[in-house]
């Protein structure tokens, strides 16, 4: 599913830089959860933005189904990400002009406008936002937004989803049915890897992972 070998990345400016990704190794496999865990600043979201084709690494190599992402145009990475990488962000990252269901609907995606009309009604149907559809970001709630987020991630049923701290904003309940949905979503297939500071997740994951120094630890 997704194999990372000896990725590197290191934050530049003027006058300094900081070495964040030490050359680290990992495998994800279909159908496996996986937690990674790590202090504030240890660099989690860096790794997923790696991992997803969204940060070039300053070394290593990143394969998803085979294609190793930094070897590709920019064109067909984007390719890529859009069929195999659903992201899902802590600060729900919604078009804000945009209403529930057409967030969903301006995901790029091979189906037909009648199939994607559908698959955007099924998602707000799974997570009962059927009737706030038509509301834009600002007239929902952080957990209205968040499943809305999960939604769009899994638009295109793709093989991975990336989740950076997804409970981090939600009630206890909220959070509850996005873990839920994230480990449905496993449980057929899919594989997980979600940075959390909660320790909840963790009895959902298959394994839990640190990243300290740069290098993944498990736990």
């Amino acid at each position: 599913m997704i194999r990372v070998e000896q990725l590197k990345h290191t934050w530049r400016d003027a006058d300094s830089e900081v070495r964040c990704l030490s050359g680290l190794d990992l495998e994800l496999k279909a159908g496996e959860l996986c937690c990674l865990r790590g202090a504030s600043g240890s660099g989690k979201t860096t790794l997923l933005l790696a991992l997803g084709g969204m940060l070039h690494p300053t070394g290593g190599k990143v394969r998803i189904n085979g294609d190793e992402l930094y070897s590709l145009s920019s064109s067909d990475r984007a390719l890529v990400r859009a069929r195999d990488v659903g992201f899902v962000f802590q600060m729900f990252h919604l078009v804000p002009y945009l209403s529930a269901r057409e967030n969903l609907l301006v995901v790029r995606s091979p189906l037909s406008k009648a199939e994607r009309e559908a698959r955007a009604d099924e998602l707000l149907a799974s997570v009962g936002l059927s009737d706030r559809a038509t509301h834009k970001p600002a007239a929902l709630s952080a957990g209205e937004r968040q499943r809305v987020a999960v939604c769009r991630a899994l638009f295109n049923r793709p093989s991975l989803i990336l989740a950076d701290e997804p409970t981090g904003n939600l009630d206890p309940d909220t959070a509850q049915l996005i873990l839920d949905l994230l480990s449905d979503y496993a449980a057929d297939g899919g594989a997980v890897l979600m940075a959390t500071h909660s320790l909840n997740p963790e009895s959902r994951a298959a394994r839990t992972l640190w990243l300290r120094d740069g290098s993944l630890h498990s736990s």
